[in-house]
């Protein structure tokens, strides 16, 4: 290696060539030492072609494939320019001493050592692109066998059949497709929570490693609840044209450390760890339990627009995956880790339900889908929401703790109590509740209205047989998990329930969470959950039937994505298993007891110029791989304040948690990672190690560069979870203040204004389209213009109603219009179990044959009454005991299908007693008259 200093910046440009060309495995030679078989792959510099010199030819067991030319640094620029050098060379014949090889070498770059682009003439339209370093020469022997390049492949992938798919999902996997054949290197599906996007995405991944031959595929997700979600999505996931599972199929492999197998075809990675893998480290899984969206060092990063660093790892090559789907790609982390994504040479798809601005242009504005939260409740894919509010006036104001009080001073850590008289008054807001005091009567009061509101407002009916109230799926989200725990034993206490009723849900439980959670979804118990940040995004919870907000949230995406937990459609089958008195899931209730819906939200969280970063925020981000001198240097800094406010009892804890590292060394390390002194110094034993006349500038910055890494390897493995968690909590006021002489008052418990507003749309849609259709639809046109002519509605006449409101609007279900109407009006009548006859009840009060809404089998019982009263009247029981039977049986007969006929007689339940034989002994020549009379007075 020659020294930088004497060589011009085109030579400089090539020895960083080499040098990327040797770490991809290739073997650089000068025309002058040519031996095509000194291995696999072979570079071989300035070659003559018939038209010139091209700087390297790629030869792949000793046959041309490829053709490199090469520019200096600062002319990156012309790059696009030399395209047609290079793909001259690529077709001339190459001059070897007295040989002459004739061959189309289709594999050319053009590269800076810094900026390289890359074109396949193999492709249909062959596009040049930017790589982030050389493909491996194995890698260009395995596609000059297989023929077809990727890009051609997938203009022939044949027409998806729709089978089992949705209308947006449909659409979503032909426009991502049409994309692919378009050679667009990123497309975003914008697909609205619980609308399907994993199972969307395993239906095209599916047909690209089916009909594409895709070597490897990446599914990028940022915690590793997400990923174990994704795993069990692909295990369960049946294509149309096979009975067996994806998983029979092809390998997948959730990531869970820096090995990568080589049989895998799908690989599910968190995007932590495959910044891990990329560095060569392995990761510990504490960093991959929170999203880094939440991370506040991270969104200033993002601020500051600073890119993480990544480098060329040999094990991990560029072409390692033909395809990334990056999942909730909204998440700003995907922009703030772009070299992340970008160092591979693939086709990147987003998925995600709540994108922004910086999604879009991160994705090059190729939106193939757009499926919005609002199109999935007109679809019924989704349920819609209403909010109902809770206020305290603890919860708006806060209050005083007085001096001369006795109170009591929790430890946060242990949560030991010790019982203290106040030297001076401590105010407290809004804000510093369950921080630095609880305030046990303001969560205690919240609790005690929900559960009154449950019975009164929200979800009045769910009695079961016994008489008991059954409380609805509930999900509460909590401020930290101390919060959690005092909100539990609330919960507990007011719905006097045992430990089963209420669960905490959190990546710090005890209990097994991901057991918690799964009996959470699929059994009775827990009713109640209560989580801080472990199923705030992404985690399927179908029958979820309520939210209710004891956080804010300040992230507009991050509340979308909560609220998203409440959509998930279920049939009533699967509801009932869990929730024994719930009849269907036609919406879910947000209970805002914070003021998070109303609270201004933002797309990215602000910062002010020098902001604060959360501790536990720089701890998560060292633990996540991330180097950087200032986030080394603020971690150092606040240690170095812990060190000397901690108790020798917390040292040694520190001692046992960090593998036995006090804080002076481990703050020692952070700073001494970018002591240049330090780094220095280590690198100077690497280079003593060199003979003095191959010691060049290069040499001695690699030995530099390796030096500092492995002081930074050193300083970054001693954070892991438990410590990282410990130090979190003990920097930290060690002590809340509990206040439980202010008792709070509810100052307001009420369904949100725009939940009315709401209701009245849904009023007001179902009557248009009643009023549209009246015309059309016999039944109703008979309600609407023949009210005579009632009685000879049949139940084929309702269904026919029923299954095109379903097909045209289904989001206006006769349930959720039911419910919409509880919300306007004061129904006294409990909704009908049966939807067709309460969609007769609606359809009744919509033409206003009755003034309130009621059931309509209500209003069959009332009539029938009524009838046999008028019969009786005068005369002395007119029926006998049997007839009055019979009389009983038709009435249910109407119930369940709005008409009777005399041929109905000979059908259950009536051919059992004797069918029209018997009727007509019992009534004689009136059978007509009173079946005829029922229809019309039952039907009025």
């Amino acid at each position: 290696m020659t020294d930088n200093r004497n060589q011009n910046p085109e030579q400089i440009a090539r020895d960083k060539i080499d040098q990327m060309l040797r770490l991809a495995g290739w073997i650089v030679q000068s025309k002058d030492n040519v031996n095509l078989s000194a291995g696999i792959g072979i570079a071989l510099r300035e070659t003559n072609t018939e038209s010139g010199s091209a700087d390297y030819i790629l030869f792949v067991n000793s046959k041309a494939v490829g053709v490199i030319e090469a520019k200096a640094e600062d002319l990156g620029y012309k790059l696009l320019q030399v395209e047609e050098q290079s793909s001259r060379y690529s077709t001339d014949a190459i001059k070897i001493g007295k040989f002459t090889l004739d061959n189309v070498k289709p594999f050319v770059y053009e590269s800076t050592g810094t900026i390289t682009r890359f074109t396949d003439y193999r492709d249909p339209k062959p596009r040049g692109r930017n790589v982030f370093w050389f493909h491996k020469p194995e890698t260009l022997a395995e596609w000059i066998k297989k023929g077809k390049s990727l890009r051609e492949s997938l203009l022939s992938m044949p027409t998806l059949d729709p089978t089992g798919l949705r209308p947006a999902q449909i659409k979503a996997v032909e426009n991502l497709e049409h994309s692919f054949k378009k050679n667009r290197p990123k497309a975003l599906i914008q697909m609205a929570t619980g609308a399907g996007k994993t199972f969307t995405a395993a239906t095209f991944i599916y047909r690209l490693l089916k009909h594409v031959d895709a070597k490897r595929i990446l599914f990028v997700v940022d915690t590793k609840n997400l990923g174990e979600q994704a795993e069990q999505e692909f295990m369960t996931f049946q294509p149309n044209d096979d009975n067996r599972k994806f998983t029979e199929l092809y390998n997948v492999q959730r990531l869970n450390s820096s090995y990568i197998a080589s049989d895998s075809q799908v690989c599910i990675s968190t995007i932590q760890r495959l910044y891990s893998i990329l560095k060569g480290e392995e990761l510990d899984e504490s960093a991959e339990l929170e999203n880094p969206e939440e991370n506040s060092w991270m969104q200033q990063q993002l601020n500051k627009k600073t890119a993480i660093p990544v480098d060329y790892t040999p094990k991990i090559p560029i072409e390692q995956f033909d395809f990334i789907v990056i999942d909730e790609c909204h998440r700003s982390i995907y922009n703030l880790w772009k070299q992340v994504l970008d160092y591979f040479d693939a086709f990147l798809i987003g998925l995600t339900a709540t994108p922004d601005k910086r999604t879009f242009g991160f994705f090059n504005e190729n939106v193939v889908s757009q499926y919005t939260y609002e199109e999935s409740v007109t679809d019924g894919v989704n349920v819609p929401y209403e909010v109902y509010t809770i206020e305290t006036e603890i919860s708006q104001n806060g209050e005083t703790v007085k001096a001369g009080w006795f109170i009591d001073r929790r430890d946060k850590l242990t949560r030991a109590k010790r019982w203290q008289q106040e030297d001076e008054d401590t105010e407290y807001k809004r804000n510093d509740l369950d921080k630095k005091v609880v305030n046990p009567s303001q969560i205690r009061n919240i609790i005690r209205e929900y559960k009154k509101a449950l019975k009164t407002e929200i979800f009045p009916n769910r009695v079961d047989k016994d008489g008991d109230y059954e409380v609805p799926k509930t999900l509460v989200f909590a401020k930290t998990d101390s919060h959690a725990d005092d909100i539990i034993k609330i919960i507990r206490e007011e719905f006097d329930e045992g430990n089963d009723f209420c669960k905490k849900v959190t990546y710090r439980a005890d209990e097994d969470a991901k057991s918690v959670l799964n009996r959470f979804r699929n059994s009775y118990y827990p009713r109640i959950a209560v989580t801080v940040d472990m199923i705030a995004t992404g985690t399927d919870v179908k029958p979820l039937e309520v939210l209710l907000f004891m956080r804010d949230v300040k992230s507009i995406n991050y509340f979308e994505q909560m609220k998203g937990r409440g959509t998930r459609t279920i049939t009533n089958d699967s509801l009932q298993k869990v929730s024994r008195t719930a009849k269907s899931k036609t919406h879910f209730v947000i209970v805002d007891a914070i003021g998070a819906t109303k609270s201004k939200k933002t797309d990215s969280r602000p910062l002010e110029r020098q902001p604060t970063v959360p501790m536990k925020d720089l701890l998560g981000a060292v633990t996540m791989g991330v180097a950087d001198e200032d986030l080394f240097l603020s971690l150092a800094n606040r240690l170095i304040r812990l060190e000397k406010q901690i108790t020798e009892k917390e040292k040694e804890k520190v001692l046992e948690y960090s593998g036995g590292k006090s804080l002076k060394q481990i703050t020692k390390e952070l700073i001494t990672a970018y002591d240049q002194d330090e780094i220095d110094s280590l690198a100077q034993v690497e280079i003593d190690k060199i003979p003095r006349q191959d010691l060049t500038p290069a040499l001695v910055e690699e030995a530099k560069k390796a030096a500092q890494e492995q002081l930074i390897t050193a300083a970054a493995k001693t954070f892991n979870g438990e410590l990282n968690n410990y130090l979190d909590n003990v920097r930290r006021e060690h002590e809340q203040i509990i206040d439980s002489v202010n008792i709070d008052t509810v100052t307001k418990s009420e369904w949100d204004t725009t939940s009315v507003d709401k209701a009245s749309a849904i009023v007001k849609d179902f009557s248009a389209y009643l009023e549209q259709h009246k015309d059309e639809i016999k039944a109703l046109s008979i309600f609407y213009n023949q009210p005579y002519n009632r009685r000879e509605i049949t139940f084929k006449m309702i269904k026919d109603v029923f299954d095109k409101l379903v097909l045209d609007k289904p989001g206006l279900a006769p349930d959720y219009v039911w419910s919409a109407y509880e919300t306007l009006e004061n129904v006294k009548s409990e909704q009908p179990k049966d939807e067709l006859t309460a969609l007769v009840s609606l359809i009744r009060r919509v033409c206003g044959i009755d003034k309130e809404l009621k059931g309509f089998d209500k209003t069959i019982d009332e009539n029938f009454k009524n009838w046999i009263f008028k019969q009786n009247a005068g005369k002395h029981n007119r029926f006998t005991n049997e007839q009055m039977e019979w009389l009983r049986m038709i009435k249910d007969h109407v119930v369940s299908s709005y008409h009777i006929e005399i041929e109905d007689l000979d059908y259950t339940p009536f051919d059992s007693l004797g069918g029209i034989g018997k009727m007509y002994q019992l009534f004689g020549d009136q059978i007509d008259v009173i079946i005829n009379e029922l229809n019309e007075v039952l039907a009025a």
